[in-house]
This record gives structure tokens, C-alpha cells and sequence, in this order.
């Protein structure tokens, strides 16, 4: 009898096993992550549909928004829209007729998973259906509405899906909770409290129709941020997927507010240092997930700018999902193509110090190099950086800008001032104002932001009319978001107007040149400038005798020495001996392996 029960145990489905999930953020944390997700380092994320047609945004934008910007009737959206449709009809009516030019003619999928494969990567998200509601596969939730029954008349979900696997990587999906387009509930149009109609007879139903018919190993969802997570059904839906798809199933954070499970995705930043669970930095090569065709070429990350880039969320112990954004033909626009290529040939090399790894637990290691840089001349204080970083060569989290202007008064009066920035920002009195960038003068006002509080400061000061006030600003960016602002009012806090003077900043950063990984009983060095004959390596790990260090696509072990200056472990590789032509031949980052 135990035989046989053994036997029918055996023949059970094996997401049978899985199905012990409850759906309770207890439940969900204590199941924990796949490991396969931490170890890949690199996946690609595709958006594709039907905003490529026009494909246009703010040089800053995200192209895929388009359908959200002719609700709002965006002037630059709605001229780029009226090329291909009629722009006096519903907006969803006018974006439907893009799928007369939405054709797909160039795609090839099975060509894309093998230049995602040859870029290194270990998985593939695919937005299977955006904001716009419009579905890449033959939805029976929206059988109008779909890519199989217009514009390309392709599956596009299930022939990627089937292209990916066959070339080895791991399928995963992006989904949009809710909809900007849906009559059951048009997101950012009808109160967010009415959405659970939609939830509960549109979006469970379709999410449960697609996962089981495809099984993706990870889910990517997104549009949460004007729900909660009990609005959203999320503890529901994501322990009926990891029951479903089984134990290398693996969610994001983006299941709405209160959420506290799933693998973090900082957009467009510079990582984040979390050890408790799994992270992934999504961004596109250039600043748009969908392909912007006015965004100019320094949008663009360089191959030594991504490579590097890449190292650093590698080496802080998260992972990079690099978008593509293919253009409505089927192809993906070359510039795109030569940056997979290029972080594809740097892992063939190097990608012994990436996948499996995990951070060095001795980050004061790393070593940097401080930066500055002036600021373009400014009349008002008033930003907001939606990919974060001012200028094009500093990191788009991590920096401090001081402002400093001798500020006239109009008027002699009681005048309310006001701060607000996302993360830390000051403003003092300064008796100088051709002081910059210092720490010199009285603290006036100080916030650092909380989301969970009124994300400003205020204070009054009276000031006569016909003076200056010299004043400085200093504004500290952390993570993620970055604004700043300065108004003052003048009608005792009814309206708020910028305070116009003439701005002058600089802003100061610190930029690696070096960082670690380990893995097993190696630690990686990655360098980001060019060695020489000799590199000399400051405050160094102290090395055991018989140590190997070699430079990874190179013969040989290079010869080292190690010297103590006070407290301080100095590490000196001599490189003399290695092949000039290996050497040559590496660029962008140059990884070390030092093995007991």
C-alpha cells in the first residue's frame, strides 16, 4: 500500500507540491525567492505595441505613456498622433487606428532571442499588455483589443515565448493592473476607490487566463501606485500564481500600497543596497522603455557607460533588466543592437565574476574619484529630473548641487518661503553670495522629505524692499527621485511663486573606479580605468601568501606585492608580463580574479 501511494505521488502534477502559498504577506515572505533570479544579473525587458507607431515623446519622455498624454491632450502627442489618425475622435477610438500601421513585417522572433541570448541574458520580460489595455495575444478579455485580430495579426506573447525558450532563457511577463482605456474602470479618470468591479470580473480573470496558459517563471507587474494592495486583490492573485507556475515562480514589488513582498525594481537609478531580497534596476539603454524617435543621441548610454554601470548594481547585489524598445517593423534599431552586442562581448570574457555572485561584504573598498561641474545659469529654483541627473556625465542618484543669488526684494513684507525637494535640502544665509559650493553660513531652513509626511518645509522672514538676500541652497539626492524647489508667497500662503534671481550652481558627485564581487572562494576586482604596466591598488584586503590574482581574458597569473603604510594595505599588480595584444584587446571594465 505505501507502494502505491508512493506511485500515485509521483504522477500527481508537480505544482500540486507548490500549493502551500496562503495569501498573507507571512505566507508569501516566508516561501521566499528563487535563487535563479539573483544569480541572472541580466535580463531584457521589450516593450513593443502600439504607441511604437508614432513613437514619440518628450526628450525625456516615455513614449509608451502616449495614450495617456491624448487624454490629456499633450500639444507635442496629439501633433505626432495626427499623422496617423483622426485626432478629433475618443481617444480610444483615435489610438485604436494605429493598428493600420502597426504591421510587424521585419519580426522575426526567434532572431530576438538569440541577440538577447548573445547579450548575456537569462531572461526575457515581454509587456504583454501596457496602460493603454491593448493585448498582445488572443485575450478572450478583450477579443477587439488585441494584436492577433488587428495590427500585426500575430500572437506576439506566444511565438516570444516560444522563440525564448527554445534559446535557453527564462520567460517572463509585465502586466498593467489597470487601464487607462477600460470601461469598467478608466484609470486616472474614474475615482480610484471604484475599481473593484474591474478587479474582480476583468483583471483577475484575464491575469489567471495568462498565466495558465503560459506559465511565465516571473511576473512584472506595474500601475499599482493609486491602489492599495486589498484593492488590487494582490496577497490573492500572486499566491494563486506561485501555487500555479511552482517553486522558480517569482514576483515584483509593484502590487500597490501596502505591499511587502517581491524582488524591488528601482527605475532609472543608481541601484539600491538591500541584502533581504532580490532587486533589478529596469531601465532602457537610452530614456524611454518604448522607442522614442525624438530622443537625441546622448540619451543614449555609451558600451563602456552601460558596462559600468551594469558592475556597479552587480557588485551592490542586485541585477540590471535592460530594456529594448523595437520599432513598429519588427526590428530593433541598431544603436540598441550595438549595445547588446557590446555587454554580450564583455561577459563572454568577464561573466565569471557577474552570474552567481554576490556582493563583498567590505563596500569601503571601493574606491572613487570626486567630480564637479557648473551648472547652466538658472532664474528660478523649480525641478524635477525625471531620469534624475542634471547633466549627462554624473550618476543619476548620489549627488549634491549648491545654488547660490543675491535674491532682490520687490516688496517689503512678510514673506513665506518655502522648500521642497524628495530627498534632503537646505537653505542658508550666506554674508558672501560669490561663496559657492561651501558650507559657510547661517542654516535658515532644513527639511529632508518623508513620503509619509507634507513633503515641504515653510518658514516666514520679513525683508525690506530694495535689498538683496543672499542666500545658498543645497540640495542632497539620494535614491530614485529627484526634485528641487524654492517658492516664496506673498499673500500670506494662498499662492506660491518661484523666487527669481539669478542662479548660479555647482553640483559635485563621486564617480567608482573600482568595485567587487565574489563567488565561491574568489573575489573579483573590477577596475574602470585602463591599467597600465603597473596598478596600484590603495587600502586593499590584506592577501594570504600564495594568492593568484589573474586578469580575466588573459594567460597567466600576475605577479603582486603587498605593502602595509600605516593602517593602510597598499596592492601593487605588475602587469609587465602579460600579452600587450590580450591586453589590448579588453576595454570598458577590467576584472581581477584573486583566488586563495
Amino acid at each position: 500500500m505505501k507502494k502505491l501511494l508512493t506511485i500515485l505521488c509521483m504522477l500527481l502534477p508537480l505544482h500540486l507540491y507548490a500549493q502551500q502559498v496562503e495569501p498573507t504577506w507571512e505566507s508569501l515572505n516566508r516561501r521566499g525567492y528563487p535563487q535563479w533570479f539573483s544569480d541572472a544579473k541580466l535580463g531584457i525587458f521589450v516593450h513593443w505595441g502600439l504607441y511604437t507607431v508614432p513613437a514619440y515623446a518628450g526628450k525625456e519622455g516615455y513614449s509608451e505613456w502616449l495614450y495617456k498624454g491624448l487624454m490629456v491632450k499633450d500639444p507635442g502627442r496629439m501633433n505626432a498622433m495626427s499623422y496617423y489618425a483622426d485626432t478629433t475622435l475618443p481617444v480610444r477610438e483615435m489610438y485604436g487606428q494605429l493598428t493600420n500601421y502597426w504591421h510587424a513585417e521585419l519580426w522575426q522572433p526567434d532572431k530576438w532571442a538569440q541577440m538577447f541570448r548573445d547579450a548575456g541574458a537569462q531572461y526575457v520580460i515581454l509587456v504583454t499588455k501596457h496602460h493603454d489595455g491593448y493585448s498582445l495575444w488572443d485575450d478572450p478579455y478583450q477579443p477587439l483589443w488585441n494584436s492577433v485580430v488587428s495590427g500585426p495579426k500575430r500572437n506576439i506573447v506566444e511565438e516570444l515565448t516560444t522563440a525564448v525558450r527554445r534559446a535557453n532563457l527564462r520567460m517572463c511577463f509585465y502586466y498593467s493592473l489597470p487601464e487607462w482605456s477600460n470601461p469598467l474602470h478608466r484609470w486616472t479618470v474614474d475615482p480610484n476607490d471604484s475599481i473593484a468591479h474591474y478587479v474582480d470580473t476583468y483583471m483577475i480573470p484575464q491575469f489567471k487566463a495568462l498565466v495558465e496558459r503560459y506559465k511565465p517563471d516571473a511576473i512584472f507587474a506595474d500601475g499599482d501606485w493609486d491602489f492599495t494592495s486589498e484593492q488590487l486583490r494582490s496577497t490573492e492573485l500572486i499566491a494563486w500564481y506561485y501555487n500555479t507556475v511552482g517553486p522558480d515562480a517569482i514576483v515584483n514589488d509593484r502590487w500597490g500600497h501596502g505591499t511587502k513582498h517581491g524582488f524591488k525594481t528601482p527605475e532609472y537609478s543608481d541601484g539600491i543596497n538591500i541584502t533581504n531580497r532580490p532587486w533589478a534596476e529596469c531601465r532602457g539603454i537610452g530614456r524611454s522603455f518604448g522607442l522614442n524617435r525624438n530622443e537625441d543621441l546622448d540619451n543614449y548610454l555609451t558600451d563602456g557607460e552601460l558596462i559600468r554601470h551594469f558592475c556597479e548594481l552587480v557588485a551592490h547585489g542586485g541585477g540590471l533588466t535592460l530594456n529594448v524598445g523595437p520599432a513598429a517593423d519588427g526590428h530593433i534599431p541598431f544603436i540598441q543592437q550595438e549595445r547588446l552586442r557590446a555587454i554580450g562581448k564583455w561577459l563572454s570574457v568577464n561573466g565569471e565574476a557577474i552570474y552567481d555572485s554576490r556582493p563583498y561584504e567590505h563596500t569601503e573598498w571601493y574606491d572613487y574619484e570626486h567630480c564637479s561641474a557648473t551648472l547652466p545659469p538658472s532664474s528660478t529654483i523649480d525641478y524635477d529630473w525625471v531620469r534624475n541627473a542634471p547633466l549627462k556625465d554624473m550618476p543619476v542618484d548620489h549627488f549634491q548641487i549648491d545654488w547660490s543669488a543675491n535674491v532682490p526684494v520687490p516688496a517689503t513684507q512678510d514673506y513665506i518661503v518655502r522648500l521642497r525637494a524628495n530627498d534632503e535640502i537646505s537653505l542658508y544665509a550666506n554674508d558672501d553670495s560669490t561663496v559657492r559650493a561651501t558650507d559657510g553660513g547661517e542654516l535658515l531652513m532644513h527639511y529632508r522629505h518623508d513620503w509619509a509626511e507634507n513633503p515641504t518645509a515653510e518658514r516666514t522672514f520679513h525683508l525690506e524692499k530694495g535689498t538683496v538676500w543672499p542666500i545658498r541652497l543645497t540640495y542632497r539626492e539620494g535614491d530614485l527621485e529627484a526634485t528641487a524647489s524654492l517658492t516664496w508667497s506673498r499673500d500670506g500662503g494662498k499662492t506660491f511663486e518661484p523666487v527669481a534671481a539669478d542662479w548660479h550652481g555647482e553640483t559635485t558627485w563621486k564617480r567608482p573606479v573600482r568595485c567587487f564581487t565574489q563567488k565561491d572562494s574568489s573575489l573579483y576586482l573590477i577596475v574602470f580605468e585602463r591599467p597600465g604596466a603597473t596598478l596600484v591598488l590603495h587600502d586593499m584586503p590584506r592577501l594570504k601568501k600564495g594568492t593568484r590574482i589573474a586578469l580575466l581574458g588573459t594567460t597567466g597569473n600576475i605577479r603582486w606585492k603587498q605593502q602595509k603604510d600605516g593602517a593602510i594595505n597598499n596592492l601593487t599588480l605588475d602587469l609587465s608580463a602579460l600579452d600587450r595584444k590580450e591586453l589590448n584587446a579588453l576595454e570598458h571594465a577590467w576584472v581581477f580574479r584573486i583566488k586563495n
